[in-house]
């Protein structure tokens, strides 16, 4: 993808957004995690509906707005899996909804840093006639992504490592992305084993 413009010239000036490397990082990561984590929800709410067309599906799946396919995934999947693993998908969900909004605010905030305060940044946005503010440090931004892996685990693999185990028997053989640039030495390989 090229992103050059016919505007494009020697002196060209940029917005710098002051976020160092470790917050761009998690940022980064919470998003694509955040991502994964819909797209799962996604998948295993179509496979509950089990439509024989997509004009069968709801509305609510028809425009992708994840906050309804979450609802309808609690009424079709979590509310449908019975012992141990319907506790796990039942926590899962409760975590997806509460920090449902500290991820809203990192992918559609404005971000700020004070003076006064420079370990923090502060991120604003505008909700419901009100402004809102959430603040973040790199070690917030490092907890949320944590916690995002492991509800993406929890919500692919609900009995634990013995779904995964068994999923990747299925599944047959498996080489990672990081493995793979490695072994071919693909420039990527560096980019994939970070720095933090």
């Amino acid at each position: 993808m090229s992103t050059k413009t016919v505007e494009d010239d020697d002196e060209m000036m940029l917005f710098g957004l002051e976020l160092s490397e470790k917050e761009l990082y998690f940022i980064g990561t919470i998003v694509a995690l955040w991502g994964a984590l819909e797209y799962e929800i996604f998948g295993q709410t179509l496979l509950a509906l089990n439509p024989n067309s997509i004009k069968e599906l709801p509305k609510e799946m028809n425009n992708m707005q994840p906050s309804q396919v979450l609802e309808l995934w609690k009424t079709h999947v979590v509310d449908n899996t019975a012992g141990k693993r319907g506790e796990v998908l039942n926590k899962q969900y409760q975590l997806i909804s509460h920090y449902a909004n500290f991820r809203h605010a990192i992918v559609h905030g404005m971000w700020d840093w004070s003076p006064n305060t420079p370990e923090t940044i502060n991120v604003s946005r505008v909700r419901k006639d009100t402004i809102q503010i959430t603040h973040f440090t790199a070690d917030d931004l490092k907890d949320f992504a944590l916690e995002l892996g492991k509800i993406n685990f929890k919500v692919k693999y609900p009995g634990g490592t013995e779904d995964h185990t068994r999923a990747m028997v299925e599944k047959g053989s498996y080489m990672s992305r990081r493995f793979a640039a490695a072994m071919t030495g693909s420039p990527v390989a560096d980019d994939l084993f970070p720095k933090i």
